[in-house]
């Protein structure tokens, strides 16, 4: 009776010396987070309640800069300009991924998907800087679309798309689209590879045609995958600042002004870091209230 007690008491004695082991272990991570990730980020939030132009002194103002964030039109329009590049930035690649992936998914074994792949993906290696200044040249005035455009006897829809301020946010939303469209295919593509192909021989002896194999059984597999799509690009869409910034800079007007950009400018050259930290931590909050449900619909739907 004694001696397996006293295993018991010498294994469970153990136990915390190995959890301490393993804190150990992580505590280099621990220390470069909390130094790079949460101090950076409860002095966003000091300094949010502040009026200060990062030099001087600063002047307590409370929860003012948060109320500034929705009284004053011009800030909260770049909110809605960050809802608005949603559409494109996570809309059009997550619903266009889905039928590129079924389409090189029907033709796997050829070399043509290969390609494909490589090609729907070149746009995350090219630097976003690049693939902005790309695309600026191809929307300019004289730029490839409208030439086409010229071409197919449709010169009456040229313009300079990103400095017309009817097109300037949708062009930059195609840009993005751009962007997003290549990592959703492979992502959704990963995911119909792990579909059990039986599921499809047994739709098909039942009668079931393509569209109804689409929907009924690759859809309902791919929850997971779409949860991580949309989660990924909706959070481009909230915090983009690289494309915009090299296409338009904000303009014309404020028309494509976005939060991450307004950051910018505040900070650095109007000197408000109070309110540019008060911004950056509603887009903070922004994020979370977004991506959270987001998450937890994904997590449901997997049980």
């Amino acid at each position: 009776m004694s001696a397996p007690t006293t295993g018991r008491r010498v294994h469970r004695a153990r136990r915390p010396r190995t959890a301490w082991l393993g804190w150990l272990f992580a505590l280099p991570a621990l220390l470069m987070y909390g130094t790079f990730v949460l101090r950076p980020l409860a002095l966003t939030v000091q300094y949010s309640l502040y009026d200060w132009n990062g030099i001087g002194a600063s002047t307590w103002v409370g929860l003012d800069n948060y109320r500034r964030l929705v009284t004053d039109s011009e800030l909260f329009a770049t909110i809605l300009h960050a809802f608005e590049l949603i559409l494109f930035f996570s809309g059009i690649p997550v619903l266009l991924g889905l039928f590129v992936a079924a389409a090189i998914r029907n033709i796997a074994a050829s070399r043509l998907a290969a390609v494909a792949r490589t090609v729907l993906f070149l746009p995350q290696v090219i630097p976003l800087v690049a693939a902005g200044i790309m695309w600026s040249w191809l929307l300019s005035t004289n730029g490839l679309v409208n030439e086409l455009l010229t071409a197919v006897g449709l010169d009456s829809l040229t313009r300079a798309w990103l400095g017309d301020f009817d097109t300037a946010l949708p062009a930059v939303g195609v840009i993005g689209a751009w962007v997003l469209v290549g990592l959703c295919t492979l992502l959704l593509l990963a995911g119909m590879s792990k579909i059990d192909p039986a599921l499809y021989e047994a739709a098909r002896l039942d009668g079931a045609g393509p569209v109804r194999e689409f929907v009924s059984i690759t859809l309902p597999s791919l929850r997971q995958e779409i949860g991580v799509c949309v989660t990924v690009t909706v959070i481009a869409a909230l915090a983009s600042f690289d494309i915009v910034y090299i296409s338009t800079q904000g303009g014309p007007g404020n028309s494509t002004m976005v939060p991450g950009l307004e950051i910018y400018y505040l900070a650095f050259s109007e000197r408000e870091v109070g309110m540019a930290s008060a911004l950056a931590v509603a887009l903070v909050l922004l994020v979370l209230a977004v991506v959270l449900p987001l998450q937890r619909l994904t997590r449901d739907g997997t049980r």
